[in-house]
């Protein structure tokens, strides 16, 4: 029987140091990174950010210019109503509803085109940014790296912050001339 028991802590004994064992061998580096601020304070990101605004502001103008002209056609239509013939009054209410749906179809093409422009940039910059993120990782051996923007990350050591490295070495990256 003491065997039996002797036999069941050595077992245990050995169970617990080999747990220790690969608990130690298990430790897991981590580095996490803002792909929001790199995106803000980058160079590339800036200019990316610039020309959506750049478009943003275009195509807002052109729905503004429309808008205008059919507040124009509203007014004329409500102000002359009394004089108008009804063919003249069919002509102006034909061109409203004309621009209405003109005005319509701008603001939906517009919403499509800033989501396909923005989504281009976003993915050129990620493209680019992809190598340089796991080069650094690689550099620092590091098992994996955690992008804040998505992550929801509550705590992390500021030592694990990767975010200033990646914006240096992504600006650094653009400003160098391309390799031939």
């Amino acid at each position: 029987m003491e065997k039996t028991i002797s036999r069941v802590l050595l077992g245990l004994v050995g169970t617990a140091a080999l747990a220790a064992g690969l608990t130690a061998q298990t430790v897991v580096k981590i580095g996490v990174l803002d792909s929001q601020r790199v995106l803000e304070t980058s160079a590339e990101g800036k200019r990316a950010i610039a020309q959506l605004e750049d478009r943003n502001k275009k195509l807002q103008a052109e729905v503004v210019k429309l808008n205008d002209q059919i507040k124009s056609l509203e007014g004329r239509l409500s102000t002359q109503r009394l004089t108008l013939t009804p063919e003249a009054a069919q002509a102006i209410n034909a061109d409203l509803v004309r621009k209405q749906t003109e005005q319509k179809r701008l603001s939906e093409d517009a919403g499509r085109e800033l989501q396909e422009l923005q989504f281009k940039l976003l993915n050129k910059i990620q493209a680019e940014l992809i190598p340089l993120i796991e080069a650094l990782g690689k550099e620092k051996d590091l098992d994996i790296i955690f992008d804040l923007a998505k992550s929801g990350a509550v705590y992390f050591k500021p030592t694990a912050d990767l975010t200033d490295e990646v914006i240096r070495r992504y600006d650094a990256s653009k400003a160098a001339p391309p390799a031939k």
